[in-house]
């Protein structure tokens, strides 16, 4: 069992930046995956960026070349720094962690809000 615990997320004006951090209850060393998905109302839930336990990193299209993911498992920690921020970016981000980052078994976190003001 690994519970996550998102923070980081608020209003911002649009082209800022912010940065989101995710902690894990456990070490992450041996999680393969790690990631952060956003909901944004009434829309579904979309991945948004991944990193595996080598470092391998994968973004949503619509957030390539802006925003950046990586990990710290000394920290048990995931971090997502989103820059040149656009109104449609606002949701409420979850970070999740698993074998498979999104599939069945892996671990949620409970969200925080990104609202991004034009």
């Amino acid at each position: 069992q690994v519970q996550l615990v998102e923070s980081g997320g608020g209003l911002v004006q649009a082209g800022g930046s912010l940065s989101l951090s995710c902690v894990a209850s456990r070490s992450t060393f041996n999680i393969n995956g790690m990631g952060w998905y956003r909901q944004a109302p009434g829309k579904q839930r979309e991945l948004v960026a991944t990193i595996t336990r080598g470092g391998s990193t994968n973004y949503a299209d619509s957030v390539k070349g802006r925003f950046t993911i990586s990990r710290d498992n000394t920290k048990n920690t995931v971090y997502l720094q989103m820059n040149s921020l656009k109104p449609e970016d606002t949701a409420v981000y979850y970070c999740n962690a698993g074998v498979r980052v999104g599939f069945p078994g892996s671990y949620w976190g409970q969200g925080t809000q990104v609202t991004v003001s034009s």
